[in-house]
């Protein structure tokens, strides 16, 4: 070699991501201050904060979220700070969680006492028995102080009597100017119906016309005579956002008794009605609530008894509802009909992040026409339930094109439907290349053996760093499909946690399933998942 030739030897660049510039800092803190300051499903709940104390709450989160990562960067081994980054943004968000459920500091009045501070009276953490009216007494005397700055009261998980009652109903008539949430769930408990129906009579005359935002009168198994007994209170509500009447017994006509009563505000956000009998007619009459609440965002109608009318009814009115997030109808028996209906109102409901259709009874042509539905029209969709709806196969490419343009994804369940390996394999090709935020994978009881499982495994194994769950329990997925499914996952450095329990799978009936056939050959699952994922190449994704 020529001596005057000069050897030329690469540059090595090292990036060091840890710590960030004062600029990047100060971004950060201006981006936190937005985000806390903008309304929000928490701001609605906890109350907004102004652009001032957002910003001073960011400032407090960063510097102490700096020291935090700081002190984090000093003992990770590999020293370019890329882990830190994570645990600052991990600790960055917490807080700022943390923030938005304190909610806005309390404004202070000088000529009243700290006690402005105290803005919740909650008397459910206390035992759960029969209240009497010395106990009352005693309870609710806070509430008697000049000056308090109650706004939202809890008397869930204590029984009233009628004594008991007749001590709060002066109380209560004193706040009706102050309260905003009001929560009676689980408050008359083992009272006979007389004695329940005159304690609500009694809470009803007392808040009558209260300007309240939420109410909670959840697990108190209402019916017709329960309704009425509200009539009051519930009436009187113009400007009521959230409603929960969870596990109340409401029947049709106790349905029918609610749409009467509750006035057309249009500013109900929130409707929780799990666990009641309202039928056909019920949901009828509940679509007529919802036809008159254009602004809202979570419906909850699960386990409501609801067939096939009753379901063309809420899905053709929920079309009204173009601000909705969450929509749970899971444990009804819509049917086919109703979920052709349903796909149709989904295309217009664009904003959807959480859907729960479990156990409606689907089947293929109507799950068809929802996962096309959602492929064009959802786009931030972080939650789907599927669940139990007797579909097979034959809908795994509509929901392999749906599922792989949603990039959001962070729990999907499959369980107790027929899509067996074929179906396995192209979901599970359609998560490998997608979904990089998906947390939960629920393939159980689907008739998957060890080429669907492994599938399943490679899926989320690929570019999931948050992934935790995968259950595929309830299979016929022999013991070899499973250690395959364990390498599979320790490959991609997961935990042993990631993979769920596998008490119910039947290692024994794969082999079931093939008796009387050739034993396959060692590559046999793999020329089957190749055939199968040629017909990915037909997808339109």
């Amino acid at each position: 070699m020529d001596p005057a030739t000069k050897t030329f030897e690469p540059r090595i660049l090292s990036i060091k991501l840890w710590p960030p510039s004062e600029n990047t800092r100060a971004m950060l803190v201006e981006r936190m201050a937005k985000n806390l300051s903008v309304e929000s499903i928490f701001s609605r709940k906890y109350g907004l904060l102004s652009k001032e104390e957002a910003f001073e709450n960011a400032k407090k989160i960063e510097v102490a979220c700096f020291a935090l990562a700081s002190d984090h960067f000093e003992k990770e081994p590999d020293g370019d700070g890329s882990g830190t980054v994570q645990f600052y943004a991990k600790e960055t968000s917490k807080l700022m969680l943390e923030a938005l459920k304190r909610g806005p500091k309390p404004k202070e009045d000088k000529d009243i006492g700290a006690n402005l501070h105290e803005t919740v009276f909650d008397i459910s953490g206390g035992r759960r028995d029969f209240l009497g009216a010395d106990e009352a007494r005693e309870l609710l005397s806070p509430l008697k102080e000049e000056g308090n700055a109650y706004t939202k009261i809890c008397f869930s998980n204590r029984s009233f009597g009628i004594d008991a009652a007749l001590v709060a109903e002066p109380i209560l008539t004193s706040l009706k100017n102050q309260l905003v949430e009001v929560d009676l769930s689980d408050f008359i408990a083992g009272r006979s119906e007389d004695e329940a129906l005159e304690v609500m009579g009694i809470f009803s005359k007392a808040l009558e016309g209260c300007a309240l935002k939420s109410l909670n009168l959840s697990d108190n198994a209402l019916g017709e005579k329960g309704v009425r007994a509200f009539t009051e209170l519930l009436s009187s509500q113009k400007s009521l956002e959230e409603l929960y009447l969870r596990n109340n017994g409401i029947s049709e006509e106790a349905a029918k008794a609610l749409c009467e009563l509750i006035p057309p505000t249009e500013k109900l956000r929130v409707l929780h009605f799990h666990n009641n009998m309202t039928g056909d007619e019920g949901a009828v009459a509940i679509a007529e609530v919802l036809n008159r609440s254009p602004l809202l965002e979570d419906f909850h109608c699960s386990s409501t008894r609801v067939d096939s009318k009753g379901g063309i009814a809420l899905s053709n009115a929920l079309q009204m509802c173009a601000h909705l997030r969450k929509l749970d109808l899971r444990d009804n028996l819509f049917g086919v009909e109703a979920g052709m209906v349903l796909s149709k109102t989904l295309e217009m409901l664009g904003g959807i992040t959480e859907l729960h259709l479990s156990y409606l009874n689907l089947e293929d042509k109507s799950a068809i026409a929802i996962f096309d539905s959602l492929r064009r029209s959802v786009s931030c969709l972080e939650v789907l339930e599927i669940s139990g709806n007797e579909i097979t196969a034959k809908a795994a490419p509509a929901a392999a094109a749906c599922l792989s343009t949603k990039q959001t994804l962070r729990k999907l369940g499959f369980s107790e439907n027929e899509l067996k390996d074929e179906g396995a394999i192209l979901i599970g090709k359609a998560l490998e290349g997608s979904n990089p935020r998906l947390e939960e994978l629920d393939f159980s009881s689907n008739g998957v053996r060890r080429v669907g499982a492994r599938c399943l495994a490679r899926a989320v194994a690929s570019n999931k760093p948050g992934f935790v769950l995968l259950n595929i329990d309830g299979n016929t997925i022999s013991e070899e499909g499973i250690e395959e499914v364990k390498a599979v996952l320790k490959a991609a450095k997961m935990p042993e946690s990631v993979l769920g329990p596998l008490d119910d799978n039947d290692p024994e009936g794969e082999e079931e399933e093939e008796d009387g056939e050739e034993a396959e050959d060692e590559d046999t699952g793999e020329k089957e998942e190749n055939a199968v994922e040629l017909k990915l190449q037909n997808l339109s994704v």
